[in-house]
C-alpha cells in the first residue's frame, strides 16, 4: 500500500484554463483540492492566448447581448463540421455545457466575461454564425487588483520568448482568465496550489486511480485523492519523441505551448490503462519564422500571398488558421509545398510583413535579414532569385493575383469567400495588389497551438479504458483528452472551452459521488 504524504478529495494536474476551472469548482463545491503545476508559473497554454476566448453558444453573456442563436442551431453547425469522427454524445456535451458553465461562474464576482464577436471557422456550413455570436472572453483585470499574481501568471509570449517584463497595467486575454480564477480560488481555504510540482505517475489500486506521485524540489510526494484525479496538463506538443511516435507533423520548437507540455499526464494515463484517440492531431496554424529559428502562430494578414517552392500560390492565405495550417501540412506531405514557404508582398506597408498579429513580437528587421528570413528586391524576378524559386512563375503568379484583386474575386482559392476571411479587412475581400516596389518575401513555417489527441473520455470526462469502460477515479480535460472536435477546429475558443468545461464536469461528477 502507498504511504501517503498528503491527502485531498481532488487532485488536479495542470493550471491552464481547465486546471483552474477544475480546482475552482472543487473548492466551491466543498471538496478539498490540490492543484499541481509543473512550471514556475500558472496558466499553461491558456495564458499565452491573446483573447482567452471560449466557444460557448447561447451563454448568458451572449443572451444579454441580444443573440438570437439557439443550441439546436449550434449543434447542427458543430455536428456538420465535426462529423462522426468523435462520439455524438461527447459533441453534444460540449455544445450544451458551455452556457450552464458560464452561468455557474458568473455567480462569482471575480469571474467576469464579455462577448468578443468572432465568426465560426466554417462559414459555409449549416447554421454557421457569421456575426461571431458564439464567442465569449474574460474581461480584463487591472494588475493593481491582484498585484501578487503579476509574476506568477504565465505570459504573454514576449516574456518567455524575448525576455520582456510582465505587464504591470492589465491582465488581458488568457492571462485575465487565469488571474481571475486564481483570485476566486484564493477565497477557499480548502484549495492548495503548488508550482514546480510535476506528476510522475498515477497510483492505481484494484483498478481505481487513488492518487498520484509528484516531484517537488527533488522530492517525491504521494498525494492521495479520495474522489479522483483530473488530468488537465495540456498536450505533448513540446516532446519531439512523442510527436514522432504518434505522427504529429512539425517540431516542438514551433509550438505555442509552454516548454513543460511534454505529455507526462498522457503517459501516466496510458500506464493506468487509458485508451487514446486523435494522437496525431493538433490545433494548427501558419507560423512566421523568427530569428531564433522558431515559427510562431501568426494571423491578421493585411496583404501578401503565400507561394511554394515553384513560385505558385497554394492556399487561401486568409482562411481560419487551423484550416490553413492543415492545407499546408497536406501539401508538405505530398510534396506540393516545402519549408519554408514564402509570404510575398510589396512596399505599401514597408519592408515589415503585413502581419498584424504575430503573437511573438517582431524584432529588428536586420535580424530577420541576417538570418535569411526576409528578402527585398527591386523586381519580382530579382526577389525570386533571392528566395530560390522560378522567376517567371512568381511574376505570373503575382500578375494573376492582381487580376483577381481588380475583379474582387479570388478564382483560385476563394480568399474572401467566407466571413472569417474578411474579419480583418472591414468585411471586404482581403485582396490587396502586389505592384509597388521594392518587393519583399518573408519565410513561414508550420506552427501549432498544442496537440489535441489524448485520453478517451465519456461525457462526464471520465477516462475510458480500451474496452470503453470508465477507469474509476481518473478524469481528463482539454488537450490531455481526445478532443470532442476531432480533426477540425469549429470556432475560436474551442481548445480553452473544452478544457474548462470538461474539468468542471469531472469535478461535478466527483461531487455527485458517482
Amino acid at each position: 500500500m502507498t504511504q501517503w504524504n498528503e491527502e485531498c478529495d481532488v487532485l488536479v494536474v495542470g493550471s491552464g484554463g481547465g486546471g483552474v476551472t477544475g480546482a475552482y469548482t472543487a473548492a466551491r463545491e466543498g471538496l478539498s483540492v490540490v492543484l499541481v503545476e509543473a512550471t514556475d508559473k500558472f496558466g499553461g497554454t491558456t495564458a499565452y492566448s491573446g483573447g482567452g476566448g471560449v466557444w460557448f453558444p447561447c451563454n448568458p453573456v451572449l443572451t444579454r447581448a441580444g443573440t438570437d442563436d439557439t443550441i439546436d442551431d449550434a449543434l447542427e453547425y458543430y455536428h456538420s463540421v465535426v462529423g462522426d469522427r468523435t462520439p455524438r454524445d461527447l459533441q453534444d456535451a460540449y455544445v450544451r455545457g458551455g452556457a450552464p458553465l458560464i452561468e455557474y461562474l458568473e455567480q462569482d464576482e471575480n469571474l467576469e466575461f464579455e462577448m468578443l464577436p468572432w465568426p465560426d471557422y466554417f462559414g459555409k456550413a449549416p447554421k454557421a454564425r457569421l456575426d461571431g455570436q458564439r464567442h465569449t472572453m474574460p474581461s480584463v483585470l487591472p494588475v493593481a487588483e491582484a498585484p501578487e499574481l503579476r509574476e506568477v501568471v504565465r505570459g504573454p509570449l514576449d516574456v518567455d520568448r524575448l525576455g520582456t517584463p510582465a505587464p504591470d497595467d492589465y491582465f488581458i486575454g488568457g492571462r485575465a482568465l487565469i488571474a481571475r480564477f486564481l483570485k476566486a480560488i484564493a477565497k477557499y481555504p480548502n484549495a492548495a496550489l503548488h508550482l514546480n510540482t510535476t506528476l510522475v505517475e498515477l497510483v492505481v489500486e484494484d483498478g481505481t486511480v487513488v492518487g498520484g506521485i509528484v516531484e517537488r524540489d527533488g522530492e517525491r510526494i504521494a498525494i492521495r485523492a479520495r474522489k479522483g484525479v483530473v488530468l488537465a496538463a495540456g498536450g505533448f506538443e513540446g516532446n519531439d519523441e512523442l510527436r514522432q511516435k504518434f505522427g504529429v507533423p512539425g517540431e516542438a520548437r514551433d509550438t505555442m505551448g509552454p516548454w513543460a507540455n511534454l505529455g507526462k499526464a498522457h503517459e501516466a494515463g496510458i500506464a493506468a490503462g487509458a485508451d487514446t484517440d486523435l494522437m496525431g492531431e493538433a490545433w494548427w496554424s501558419p507560423g512566421m519564422t523568427h530569428p531564433d529559428g522558431r515559427s510562431a502562430f501568426a494571423l491578421w494578414f493585411t496583404g501578401g500571398i503565400f507561394v511554394n517552392q515553384d513560385g505558385k500560390r497554394f492556399v487561401n492565405e486568409s482562411a481560419p488558421y487551423d484550416r490553413l495550417g492543415r492545407d499546408v501540412i497536406r501539401q508538405l506531405e505530398d510534396g506540393t509545398a516545402t519549408l519554408p514557404y514564402w509570404m510575398v508582398y510589396d512596399n505599401k506597408e514597408g519592408e515589415v510583413p503585413p502581419v498584424k498579429a504575430t503573437n511573438v513580437s517582431m524584432v529588428e528587421a536586420e535580424k530577420y535579414q541576417a538570418a535569411g528570413l526576409w528578402h527585398t528586391a527591386d523586381t519580382l524576378e530579382e526577389l525570386a532569385e533571392k528566395i530560390g524559386i522560378p522567376a517567371e512563375n512568381l511574376a505570373a503568379t503575382v500578375a494573376r493575383f492582381n487580376e483577381f484583386v481588380a475583379e474582387g474575386i479570388d478564382k483560385d482559392f476563394g480568399r474572401g469567400d467566407e466571413a472569417y476571411d474578411r474579419a480583418f479587412s472591414g468585411g471586404e475581400p482581403p485582396l490587396v495588389t502586389i505592384d509597388q516596389g521594392p518587393f519583399h518575401a518573408a519565410a513561414f513555417g508550420i506552427s501549432d497551438l498544442g496537440t489535441k489527441g489524448g485520453l478517451r473520455t465519456d461525457t462526464a470526462a471520465r477516462v475510458l479504458d480500451k474496452s470503453g469502460d470508465p477507469i474509476p477515479g481518473l478524469y481528463a480535460a482539454g488537450n490531455t483528452m481526445a478532443a470532442p472536435s476531432g480533426t477540425v477546429y469549429p470556432g475560436g475558443g474551442n481548445p480553452i472551452g473544452t478544457s474548462m468545461l470538461f474539468s468542471h464536469l469531472a469535478v461535478l461528477d466527483m461531487a455527485a459521488g458517482s
